[in-house]
């Protein structure tokens, strides 16, 4: 964060001091909600949660260099009382973003946020400093922390945006105004909290009515390829730029296909020229994401060869998405367990019949293992039952459906779409699912993750990538 005084952060959040007995001691350090994270100079945010007061953990803070404790009470320690903590660490989000005047861009969409966000990361950081978001922090807490780690030498600020209902991300621009908006696409996550993807569309385009007009550099950034979002060019009055391999994209891919290893390759499009494009993520899902990021890059003056050049280098910055990791004997584990909804499950299991083709052709097999979906309401069965007709569709091999009442409707799916005996099982839980690949898994096999976070299948896939030949732990031997 760039340097503040404490009497300038009162005055931001519209505290009080406490405590403070020089209020022109300076904010050094970056700003933390976690006392293990504070360093000298820091300045400490203590929330009141559930179960943990960050109050308690206040006089630690200042002992291990925080500068001052923003507190909604006063902690016995230098600090700054506010009525709302969660309220004046946004309000002092925005005091930095506009003392700075660095270029935002904020993105949302129901899927591929983090992805799309790390590879846009990674390409702007070749025209300057960049911050994004780390992993999904994406909420009213994790946005305005990031956007704190913005200094004066910071050229770009990637945000990536979260929503659970309508209002959700107008607040979150309010607090980091972005020039350029990136609108990605309309599913079905969180479709159960919502109620329906009109209402989903409704929230996810009040990022586009946040940008500034046209005239004062305003951009929103719209895939093509989705109806409801490309509807939204008629909710902002910024410059509409449309990505995706629709001939009425600016920016555009052609010759879309799959490596033997699942990895897109195209031929990206651009005003200023056309240039080759082959990812090293996996899953042509990822080809839509890749647009997004060089449409972005393309309004900032990235000139398309550089872009192709940066999306081909670029790799996953978040763990637990599509983490491919080739054990020492023979078998491939595909860890994406961070989260699932119905899009981004029929991607993966695309990705993971491109990846396993070569691998069956050679004897090997691909296993899916996969768990609930949450949130998806009065969808939840027929979207189940979809995915599970889809992984026969594919040609996957086996089919191990982990949990509840929404994995047999995955495995109910399978058994209708004609799949029966040994090519699918449902077990319980975690546990049984890696008793049962560590019992069956043989050398050639590719074996995808998934399920919504709240599951715990990361315990498989991790279980899994520190096996080695004979169920031996393996783990540093793992190439990624």
């Amino acid at each position: 964060m760039i340097p503040l005084s404490l009497a300038e952060v009162a005055r931001a959040v519209g505290g009080t001091t406490h405590d403070i007995p020089d209020e022109a001691v300076m904010v050094t350090g970056p700003v933390v909600h976690d006392s293990r994270e504070v360093v000298p100079g820091a300045l400490f945010v203590a929330f009141a949660g559930e179960r943990v007061d960050g109050h308690d953990f206040a006089p630690g803070a200042v002992a291990a260099g925080a500068v001052a404790v923003l507190a909604a009470r006063p902690p016995g320690v230098p600090a700054i009382v506010v009525d709302d903590v969660r309220a004046a660490l946004g309000a002092l989000a925005r005091h930095v973003i506009e003392r700075l005047g660095t270029t935002v861009v904020a993105l949302t969409g129901s899927a591929g946020k983090t992805s799309t966000k790390d590879l846009l990361a990674q390409v702007l950081q070749r025209l300057g400093p960049t911050v994004y978001t780390p992993g999904s922090l994406n909420n009213e807490i994790g946005l305005p922390l990031t956007a704190l780690r913005a200094d004066e030498g910071t050229r770009h600020l990637v945000l990536e945006m979260g929503a659970r209902g309508i209002g959700h991300i107008a607040y979150l621009t309010g607090l980091t105004p972005p020039r350029i908006g990136l609108v990605l696409n309309v599913g079905s996550a969180h479709i159960g909290e919502f109620g329906g993807k009109e209402q989903i569309a409704r929230a996810k385009g009040e990022m586009v009515e946040a940008l500034p007009d046209e005239h004062a550099g305003g951009v929103a950034v719209l895939n093509a390829d989705d109806p409801l979002v490309r509807a939204m060019a008629d909710r902002t009055k910024a410059k509409v730029v449309l990505f995706g391999e629709s001939e009425h994209a600016q920016v555009r891919a052609t010759g879309v296909g799959l490596n033997d290893r699942g990895q897109p390759v195209f031929t990206l499009h651009a005003p200023t020229g056309c240039a080759d494009v082959t990812l090293r993520l996996y899953g042509e899902h990822h080809v839509s994401n890749a647009l997004a990021a060089a449409a972005v890059a393309s309004e900032l003056g990235m000139p398309v060869g550089e872009i192709a050049t940066a999306l081909s280098e670029a790799g996953s910055l978040s763990h637990w998405r599509m983490e491919v990791t080739e054990r020492p004997d023979g078998v491939t584990v595909v860890n994406d367990a961070y989260n699932a909804n119905p899009e981004s499950m029929r991607a993966a299991l695309r990705a993971l019949a491109a990846m396993g083709r070569p691998a069956q052709a050679r004897g090997g097999r691909t296993w899916a293992v996969l768990g609930e979906m949450a949130e998806l309401g009065g969808e939840a069965l027929a979207e189940h039952d979809a995915v599970g007709r889809l992984a026969v569709r594919l040609n996957v091999s086996k089919l191990v459906c982990v949990g509840g009442q929404e994995a047999a409707w995955l495995q109910m799916g399978a058994y209708n779409e004609g799949s029966w005996g040994e090519e699918s099982v449902h077990v319980s839980d975690a546990e049984a699912a890696i008793d049962l690949l560590r019992a069956e898994l043989r050398p050639g096999d590719v074996v995808l993750v998934k399920a919504s976070r709240s599951v715990g299948l990361e315990a498989v896939a991790l279980a899994l990538t520190e096996d080695g030949p004979g169920g031996a732990a393996a783990g540093e031997g793992a190439a990624r």
